[in-house]
């Protein structure tokens, strides 16, 4: 998952959600719903003293990204308890001017219990959300960051979680084990959903081939936050 592309601003985006109904589903409560936002950051923008600092404004103190600020793509899935959902696939290369492609389906009975028997799984329900990701301090840029944002009604109670991959350029180690300072370092990865991988599996295989199948037309963004 992690070829996507994300600004470091994408990291902390933890209150990420706004919940948008579908058309015709005003009165149909939310199921789930899961975002993947991808972000490359460009050599003039990700410098880690004008980008990650802004982590700090997140939920709950986590450090998190708004992705928003850079360029960026995005796809979401919007599901409701009546089976109705949304897909829809957002591109922002130009900041400002994203364009967009949506549909809306209702999975069959089948399929709701198919995805019903996912989200009830018991390690599942235990995730909560994570630490933020923490930063080296040989860190001189962030170059991609992949978000994935899921939100799943618990009945009373709304579970929500968001696992970051960000891939930074490091400063090489001199001689005496200290930073260089040099801007030809290395690659390092973070990921703070890495012990969920497995736990996790089944649910972003079913949100990867939803999002393959269904068929898109060009629309306004409205699902993608």
């Amino acid at each position: 998952m992690f070829t996507c592309r994300i600004s470091r601003k994408l990291v902390s985006l933890v209150g990420f959600f706004v919940l948008v109904p579908l058309a015709n589903s005003q009165n149909s409560k939310l199921l789930m719903r899961m975002e993947n936002v991808r972000t490359e950051m460009d050599s003039q923008s990700n410098a880690i003293s004008n980008g990650r600092n802004s982590y700090e404004a997140g939920l709950n103190g986590s450090d998190q990204t708004d992705v928003q600020q850079y360029p960026n793509s995005a796809t979401c899935v919007v599901v409701y308890e009546d089976g109705r959902y949304a897909v829809e696939k957002r591109d922002e290369h130009n900041l400002s001017k994203p364009k967009a492609k949506s549909a809306e389906g209702s999975l069959s009975a089948d399929e709701m219990q198919h995805l019903k028997a996912i989200l009830d799984d018991e390690q599942l329900q235990k995730i909560t959300m994570p630490k933020g990701l923490e930063l080296p301090p040989d860190a001189q840029m962030l170059e991609e960051a992949d978000r994935l944002d899921v939100q799943v009604s618990r009945g009373a109670t709304l579970q929500q979680f968001t696992f970051t991959k960000e891939r930074l350029k490091t400063a090489p180690p001199t001689a005496t084990g200290a930073s260089s300072g040099s801007m030809s370092g290395l690659d390092t990865f973070l990921d703070n959903g890495a012990p969920y991988k497995k736990t996790v599996a089944p649910l972003v295989k079913w949100f990867d081939e939803l999002s393959k199948k269904t068929k898109l037309k060009e629309a306004k963004p409205q699902y993608c936050q």
